[in-house]
């Protein structure tokens, strides 16, 4: 599934994972570690790979359509459940 958001958006997603979520990530899914930080706005493609993310430019960083979801959802839901633990609020403008 595709979504669209904006790049600000899912660079206070990374800022905001817990130590060692792109690689738990990574792990989860048989990826290298620097794909998933390309996922994230990384741009090292000799050790990684393209990860699906198109960018354009536009308003809060510009728009990105990510192709692929289910590193974005996992995230999402590591972050979620850190905070939980913590008894902190996520940030409520990376809430995609």
């Amino acid at each position: 599934m595709t979504k669209t958001i904006t790049f600000n958006q899912l660079r206070k997603l990374k800022d905001s994972m817990p130590d060692g979520t792109m690689h738990q990530i990574a792990d989860e899914f048989g990826l290298k570690v620097e794909t998933v930080r390309n996922y994230f706005g990384g741009h090292n493609f000799r050790d990684g790979r393209s990860s699906g993310i198109h960018i354009e430019p536009g308003p809060d960083g510009g728009l990105v359509e990510l192709d692929d979801t289910r590193i974005l959802n996992r995230a999402l839901e590591i972050t979620k459940e850190a905070a939980e633990k913590a008894k902190v609020k996520m940030p409520t403008d990376i809430d995609v």
